[in-house]
């Protein structure tokens, strides 16, 4: 389905950046965006618009980027957007969206879902795995519960993932190893703990890993230290207790984090005092066998090659969204 090219008509909208007010501190979507029918984009970034998004959007037949980002818009999770089954690029970051989000949002067919720096709790849906989605984050909101097993599911689809600064909690599941495409996994300032599970030795492509700030222990997989790919390893402020040869290899090189952990002979740990008081504790996963799962197979052995000059990587568009500002 195409517009009709014969009739003048908005095809697109960019007014990132452009700081629009409107009358009584009132900038209104309702009567605007949803009026332009032949729209295709509409990118509102670091704007005033307030209020929520026009229930008529589904009637925007062409529809397939929509930027609300860094504006005062308000509610819960706009279930108006589901409707624009066009839609591949959804960036509702930096607002005050509240409540849950809904399953459906899952069900569609985007390539970048950016829900970063709202209010959104409760539990992230278990079908998170079923979405196309190259690119989610869901960073600085108040998400709780444990993070979905169906995210394995994504394995084929998802690049770069950001779950950091929110309250979730529980063990990391085994199927986060599946994710053999990502190259950003980022779950820093949680309250989630257990072992790293075994799987992560299968992030084949990982390039950022970040579990800092949370409650994990135990020691470090070997196998992971040694993923060819991996340039930023953090672990800092949790209660991990060993570091073997290939992971003090990272710490040489500056790839690997253990700062304020419970590591003998490391620099810069946790007090005895600390570490003790937190072991005094019974600490377990619902199933620890799953912990020492390896879902793929590698040569972990001194044959194993690893390339001797790694190409620097772009910076990952994920941690972009954080900043208020269109990327």
């Amino acid at each position: 389905m195409h517009p009709d090219y014969k009739q003048n008509a908005v095809a697109g909208l960019d007014i990132n950046g452009a700081r629009f007010g409107g009358h009584n501190a009132k900038l209104p979507l309702d009567g605007f965006l949803d009026k332009l029918e032949d729209l295709a984009f509409f990118h509102a970034n670091s704007n005033n618009f307030t209020g929520s998004v026009p229930k008529d959007v589904y009637k925007l037949k062409f529809f397939y980027e929509l930027d609300l980002s860094n504006n005062k818009l308000i509610g819960g999770f706009p279930n108006e957007v589901l409707a624009a089954t066009n839609l591949t690029f959804l960036d509702l970051r930096f607002n005050s969206f509240a409540g849950s989000v809904t399953p459906e949002v899952f069900k569609l067919d985007v390539d970048v879902l950016f829900l970063n720096n709202n209010n959104f709790n409760q539990k992230i849906p278990d079908n998170l795995g079923s979405s196309p989605a190259h690119y989610f984050t869901f960073a600085n909101n108040k998400f709780t519960g444990r993070i979905p097993r169906s995210i394995g599911q994504a394995s084929k689809t998802l690049f770069e993932v950001l779950f950091l600064g929110n309250s979730l909690t529980g063990c990391l599941p085994y199927e986060i190893g599946y994710l053999n495409q990502a190259t950003v996994f980022d779950v820093s300032s949680n309250y989630l703990t257990g072992p790293i599970p075994h799987s992560f030795s299968c992030l084949a492509k990982i390039d950022y890993l970040n579990l800092a700030s949370n409650s994990f222990y135990g020691p470090v997989p070997e196998q992971v230290c040694t993923l060819s790919n991996l340039r930023n390893l953090s672990l800092a402020n949790n209660y991990f207790t060993e570091v073997g040869p290939e992971c003090r290899k990272l710490i040489k090189k500056k790839f690997l984090d253990v700062r304020h952990n419970c590591i003998l002979g490391e620099p810069s740990q946790k007090t005895k005092a600390q570490c003790a008081a937190f072991f005094s504790k019974p600490r377990k996963c619902p199933n620890e066998k799953e912990m020492t799962y390896v879902p793929c197979k590698r040569n972990l052995g001194s044959n194993e090659k690893k390339p001797e000059h790694q190409k620097q990587a772009s910076a990952p568009l994920s941690y972009g969204s954080l900043v208020p500002h269109r990327l």
